[in-house]
């Protein structure tokens, strides 16, 4: 087999060991999804619109974030911060793969398994709430939305290993990661769309690379930008790709001249 396509299976063999916390991971989630979906719920009653939102498209966007945010933001970077700090770093360095390759392939087998109860977590929702959801029948549509996923996905996976590399000169990685995913949180679009937020904030979050997290796909998909700002929205975020990977490749590069594994 693969050693890549290895990896990915050692990772869900892994999650199938300690089911018990990612199942209550995932209701954690669906927790936090239920609480948003009735806010906007109750906010919409006597409202045909709202923010500029019909109800149908509002309730879309909030049950299909579910959706996306596991697909995006799914990740198993975190690790790599502890494996510079305990110095089993040099455990892979040493091995017939490369390391990006490895985190890379960690990430999949995360976002398989997320996607896969995300998607029965949705169908389950529909059922039980009924809510009147906006279905794009474009395929074009459809195809560009599928492509801001992808771009979104490896934008997310490249910030999350910048947040690690910080492993190669501090042991405490924990606490700016924290920081920096609850900001990230609130620019990504996962709890509102973004659009709603005031002109000057709305700018800001547009400026950052959080902005084509899950806010961008979403939108994509309910045909509510023009070709021109969807043009506008890949040239951007292929920059931040571009320019997130190129920095990740630089730090690495450093990160391993500082790196020291006394004992291993």
């Amino acid at each position: 087999m693969h050693p890549y396509l290895q990896i990915i299976k050692g990772t869900i063999d892994e999650y199938a060991t300690y089911r018990l916390s990612f199942i209550l991971w995932r209701v954690r989630l669906v927790v936090q999804l239920l609480v948003v979906y009735f806010m906007w719920w109750a906010l919409f009653a006597g409202h045909d619109t709202l923010f500029g939102y019909s109800q149908g498209a509002m309730l879309t966007y909030v049950l299909f974030s579910s959706f996306v945010r596991p697909f995006v933001m799914g990740t198993r970077t975190q690790e790599v911060a502890e494996l510079i700090r305990s110095g089993n770093l040099s455990n892979y360095l040493v091995r017939p793969f490369n390391f990006l390759g490895f985190c890379a392939s960690r990430d999949i087998a995360d976002k398989l398994l997320n996607v896969l109860f995300a998607v029965f977590e949705i169908i389950v929702l529909y059922f039980l709430l009924r809510p009147e959801l906006f279905i794009q029948t474009d395929m074009v549509m459809i195809f560009l939305s599928c492509m801001a996923l992808v771009m979104g996905m490896i934008l997310f996976f490249f910030f999350s290993l910048l947040i690690s590399y910080m492993g190669f000169w501090t042991p405490d990685v924990w606490a700016p990661r924290f920081l920096s995913f609850v900001f990230a949180e609130f620019f990504t679009g996962a709890l509102f769309p973004l659009d709603i937020l005031s002109g000057p904030l709305y700018l800001i979050a547009k400026s950052l690379p959080f902005f084509y997290f899950i806010y961008f796909p979403l939108k994509v998909y309910l045909g509510q930008l023009t070709p021109i700002e969807i043009l506008q929205g890949f040239s951007i975020g292929f920059v931040w790709t571009a320019g997130l990977w190129w920095l990740a490749v630089i730090v690495w590069n450093r990160g391993l001249r500082a790196y020291t594994a006394e004992g291993k």
